[in-house]
C-alpha cells in the first residue's frame, strides 16, 4: 500500500508505478491509472481556468460512471468542493441543494439534465465533462491542497424538512480510506460499486479506498440483481458493499439462477440492520459470511465485524482511530449491555453541516459526534443496534425526513393535516406511511395523493401507504405526535396478524 497522505498523491503514485493497470471499469468502458490521473489533472486545471477558486462548490448530478470519478478527483486536485446530488431527486429538491450550497457549477448527466435545468438557479448546468488534452506537458503543477479544507458536501436528509450538507475534509475522507485499506481492501482486489457514488458508503468505503490501495474498481450504473451477479462472474470481483434491501434481491437472484461467485472474498452490508435469516441464506449461496458495518454520512466506519470473528446481527467492533461511547441522556457512559446513544470521536468525523451552525452545535459537542442511534455493547465489545432516537425513516439505507414528505402532501388542496412515520418492512427495513386528514367535503384517493407526491419527491420518499383519519393525535403544544401514529400503525399490523392466525 502506498504511504501517500492524500488521494491525489496516491493516484499519481499508482499511475507512475503501474500506469497500465485498470483503475475503473463501467460497462464496456475501462480506464487505466495513468488515464485517470492525467484526465483528472487536466480537468482540475480546466476548473481553475474557468475562474473557480479553491473552496468553491461544484455539484455532481450523475449516475455511476467513469466521468463522475474523473470529476471527483479533479475537484479534489483543484481544491474545490464536490457537492453530491442524489440522482433520484426531483427539481425542487435539486434547487434547494444548489441554492443552499451556492454551487457555481453543476455537472448533470444528459438524461438527468432537464431536472437540473428546471431547478432554475444561477448555477451553470453542464451536461458533459469537457473534452481535454491530457498530455502531461500541457499543464504545470497544481496549487497544494490543505488536508483540513473541505473536500465534499454530502447531502443527506436530517430531522428537518430540508437535507443537510455534511462537510467532509480531505483528511476525514482519507482517514476512512486508511481504515478500509488496513483491514478490508487489498491492492489485488477487484472491488464493485453497487450503490450510487452520490451516497457516502459507495464513495467512502469502496471507491476512495479502492483507488488509494491501487485496486481495480467496477462501477454498476444502476442497481439490478442480475447485473451485480454477472459482474462478479465476469470481472472476478472480490469485494463489495451492499445495502440490506438490495442484498435481499441479489440473494434471491442467486438462488434462482446461480452464477460463479467464487471470487467474492468480502461482502460488507450496512445502512440498516441486516436480518440474520438473510445472512444465513447469503452464506449458503455465496460461501462467505456478510460482514456488517455501521456508520453514517457524518463518519465511517464506526464499527465493523472482524473477518475472522463475525457475529451475525451485531454491528461489529470499534475500528482503530475511533473512540465510541454509549451514553445516557445526560451524556454519561452506560454499563455494558445497557442501551444508550452512540457517540463517536474520530479523524473521520465531519466538520459539521454546511451553513447550519445550530445543527452542527447539536450534533457535535466537545468533539463528540452524537449519532442519534441507540445501541448496547456486550462484554466482548461487540455493538448491537437497538433503534433510532431520531425520527428519520430509513428505507433501504436512504434517509427520509417525515417533514419533507408531509410538506409535499400538504400542498394538495384536499389535504388538511398529515403525519408521516416509518413502518417496519422485511425487505426495505422501513417504508413510508402517511396519515392524512382530508378537508371537509373534499376527496382524494390514495393513488391520487401518491401521484401528487411523486411529482415533488424522489420515488423512494413517496408513501407506500396512505391511511385516513378524522383527526391526528397532538400534544399539548398542538404538535402532531408521530409516536402515537406509529403505535396506531403497529396496532393495525398486530390486529391483522391476530385475524390471520
Amino acid at each position: 500500500m502506498t504511504a501517500c497522505m492524500d488521494f491525489s498523491s496516491a493516484l499519481h503514485a499508482h499511475a507512475m508505478k503501474n500506469p497500465q493497470k485498470i483503475a475503473l471499469i463501467c460497462g464496456d468502458a475501462a480506464m487505466t491509472y495513468q488515464e485517470l490521473d492525467e484526465s483528472s489533472a487536466a480537468l482540475a486545471h480546466w476548473f481553475l481556468d474557468q475562474g473557480l477558486q479553491p473552496g468553491d462548490r461544484v455539484a455532481l448530478h450523475w449516475s455511476n460512471s467513469l466521468e463522475v470519478v474523473q470529476l471527483f478527483f479533479a475537484l479534489f486536485k483543484a481544491g474545490l468542493i464536490a457537492v453530491t446530488i442524489n440522482v433520484r431527486l426531483k427539481s425542487p429538491e435539486i434547487r434547494y441543494i444548489l441554492n443552499h450550497s451556492q454551487a457555481r457549477m453543476c455537472f448533470s448527466e444528459p438524461a438527468l439534465a432537464p431536472l437540473a435545468e428546471q431547478a432554475g438557479t444561477a448555477c451553470a448546468i453542464l451536461k458533459q465533462r469537457p473534452e481535454l488534452e491530457t498530455a502531461k506537458a500541457h499543464y504545470g503543477a497544481l496549487p497544494p491542497v490543505d488536508l483540513d479544507q473541505p473536500a465534499a458536501l454530502l447531502y443527506t436528509s436530517g430531522t428537518t424538512a430540508n437535507p443537510k450538507g455534511v462537510i467532509h475534509t480531505h483528511r476525514s475522507l482519507f482517514h476512512t480510506a486508511l481504515i478500509m485499506a488496513s483491514d478490508v481492501i487489498e491492492p489485488n482486489d477487484v472491488t464493485m460499486i453497487i450503490t450510487p457514488l452520490m451516497h457516502a458508503a459507495a464513495l467512502n468505503i469502496v471507491l476512495l479506498p479502492g483507488l488509494y490501495v491501487g485496486a481495480s474498481v467496477v462501477l454498476l450504473g444502476a442497481f439490478e440483481p442480475t447485473a451485480v451477479l454477472d459482474a462478479i462472474q465476469q470481472f472476478h470481483c472480490s469485494y463489495a458493499f451492499c445495502l440490506p434491501a438490495l442484498l435481499h434481491f441479489v440473494t434471491e437472484e442467486q438462488a434462482r439462477v446461480p452464477r460463479n461467485v467464487s471470487s467474492l472474498r468480502t461482502m460488507l452490508a450496512g445502512g440498516d440492520t441486516v436480518p440474520v435469516a438473510l445472512q444465513d441464506k447469503f452464506q449458503k449461496l455465496f460461501g462467505i459470511q456478510i460482514r456488517e458495518i455501521y456508520g453514517m454520512t457524518e463518519t465511517l466506519p464506526l464499527t465493523l465485524n472482524p473477518k475472522d470473528s463475525i457475529r451475525a446481527g451485531s454491528m461489529g467492533v470499534t475500528k482503530e482511530g475511533f473512540q465510541v461511547r454509549i451514553v445516557d441522556l445526560a451524556g454519561r457512559d452506560v454499563a455494558d449491555s445497557d442501551t444508550g446513544e452512540i457517540v463517536v470521536r474520530s479523524p473521520a468525523n465531519c466538520l459539521g453541516y454546511w451553513n447550519d451552525p445550530e445543527a452542527t452545535k447539536t450534533a457535535i459537542r466537545d468533539g463528540w459526534l452524537h449519532t442519534g442511534d441507540l445501541a448496547c455493547r456486550d462484554a466482548d465489545e461487540y455493538y448491537w443496534f437497538k433503534g433510532r432516537r431520531k425520527q428519520i425513516i430509513i428505507r433501504a439505507g436512504s434517509n427520509i425526513s417525515p417533514q419533507e414528505v408531509e410538506e409535499a402532501l400538504y400542498r394538495h388542496g384536499a389535504v388538511f393535516e398529515v403525519g408521516v412515520v416509518g413502518a417496519p418492512d422485511p425487505i426495505y427495513g422501513e417504508i413510508v406511511v402517511a396519515f392524512v386528514v382530508l378537508r371537509e367535503g373534499r376527496k382524494a384517493t390514495q393513488e391520487e395523493l401518491r401521484q401528487f407526491a411523486r411529482q415533488r419527491l424522489a420515488d423512494y420518499k413517496v408513501p407506500e401507504r396512505i391511511l385516513y383519519l378524522d383527526v391526528l393525535p397532538k400534544g399539548p403544544s398542538g404538535k402532531v405526535q408521530r409516536r402515537a401514529l406509529k403505535e396506531m400503525l403497529l396496532a393495525r399490523v398486530d390486529a391483522v396478524k391476530s385475524t390471520v392466525t
